[in-house]
């Protein structure tokens, strides 16, 4: 592939993550809203991905061997419990809320790198966006009304399995890790077909399944739109943020996802009336993301400046 043909590609996986993570975000805070199963929505979502891809999409699913499937499989309870505790996260709490939390996920993947056989050097210029993004949260956090504060345990679970899945998944698909030999299709399908079953247990276990039909009466037209709406978008996030993560590194990944936060808060800051942020808190909020984008830029220079000093060093 041309270098030329490579940025391109680059550019489309890139564009349409970010459009797809903002549409997701967005329609599954409108359908939790109105719809309040959320284990039967994540259920829909799934089964919907699913049966796309093996109608439509079978000659480009590809499985190396039943190792490869296995491996894989140690990612799908994460990437489902991602799922549902983002569902529970926007059903009591602000969008802006569940980006500002997230945002300090990176500190998690931090601390777990210090335990790599290499571990990336920490500069000063990565513990002041560390600070930036501390001094935002507070500043948000500390003007958040008393009514969403119980979505803030929801938030950070869902940080929490947000950062295993992402280690998971750069380690899966990383040519310099130990990639497995499956297609982004398959992996696509694996992750939404395995993600059946959890995700269908948790909803009998909760009752969803006999509530079900009582709370699919009461939707309106515009709510069977937000459901769709989720089911569609949930495709294209699962399939485009695989297809983004195999092409740049974990590091531009963060960089990219960080700075896509910033149209959330623009959103429900001007665009929604459920939930008015006072100017502290946009401030905030926008001050925890301008510090994710720093730090996710000063682990670039770092990582770069490993690679200068490798190529500098003389062949044994």
């Amino acid at each position: 592939m041309s270098k030329q043909a490579e940025q391109m590609q680059i550019l489309a996986a890139t564009s349409l993550y970010c459009f797809s993570s903002v549409g997701m975000l967005l329609f599954n805070k409108l359908a939790i809203q109105h719809f309040p199963l959320e284990c039967s929505l994540v259920w829909a979502q799934l089964f919907f991905s699913a049966a796309c891809l093996s109608l439509f999409a079978f000659p480009y699913i590809h499985v190396g061997s039943m190792k490869d499937l296995l491996r894989w499989c140690m990612v799908v309870p994460f990437y489902c419990g991602m799922l549902l505790t983002s569902i529970l996260a926007l059903k009591t709490a602000p969008m802006s809320l569940v980006i500002v939390l997230r945002n300090t996920s990176p500190l998690g993947t931090l601390l777990i790198e210090r335990f790599y056989p290499e571990p990336l050097r920490i500069s000063g210029f990565m513990l002041g966006s560390i600070c930036l993004m501390i001094a935002g949260g507070v500043m948000y956090v500390t003007q958040l009304p008393a009514e969403n504060w119980k979505g803030i345990g929801w938030v950070f679970l869902n940080s929490i399995i947000a950062v295993v899945d992402r280690l998971l998944q750069r380690l899966l698909l990383s040519k310099e890790q130990c990639p497995v030999d499956i297609s982004k299709t398959g992996i696509t399908l694996i992750n939404n077909m395995v993600g059946l079953l959890p995700v269908g247990i948790a909803a009998y276990a909760k009752g969803e399944i006999d509530k079900l039909p009582l709370v699919y009466g009461t939707l309106s037209h515009w709510d069977k739109f937000y459901i769709g709406m989720t089911c569609i978008i949930g495709l294209t996030i699962s399939y485009t943020s695989i297809w983004a993560q195999s092409l740049i590194s974990a590091t531009s990944f963060l960089v990219m996802i960080n700075a896509n936060k910033f149209v959330i808060i623009g959103i429900e800051a001007f665009g929604m009336h459920s939930k008015a942020l006072n100017h502290i808190q946009v401030f905030g909020a926008s001050l925890t993301i301008l510090g994710g984008v720093l730090y996710g830029k000063s682990r670039q220079w770092i990582e770069q400046e490993a690679e200068e000093r490798k190529t500098l060093l003389p062949s044994k």
